[in-house]
């Protein structure tokens, strides 16, 4: 979203360069703020980042089926994962 800023008609040039730089400035930091919320909600996901290995050793001890991969789409809760073994 890029909202328009102008500024009322009877201000002059630099009320008008003020009032648009002040909100300008505001709307940066709440893109900012934003931006950071949403990052910040990105990295409490949880991820199969160095535990795929671990999750497909275990499949493998309890079923002997070795050589499978935990694919990325798959569910990171280990019970979840766990009930769709047999697709991987």
């Amino acid at each position: 979203m890029n909202p328009t800023v102008e500024a009322p008609p009877s201000a002059s040039d630099a009320e008008a360069a003020a009032a648009i730089a002040a909100v300008s400035a505001y709307l940066d930091e709440e893109r900012a703020t934003l931006a950071a919320a949403a990052a910040a909600a990105s990295a409490d996901e949880e991820t199969w980042d160095g535990e795929k290995w671990r999750f497909a050793g275990r499949l493998a001890a309890t079923d002997g089926r070795g050589g499978r991969r935990v694919p990325d789409g798959a569910p990171t809760d280990a019970w979840s994962a766990a009930g769709r073994a047999d697709r991987f």
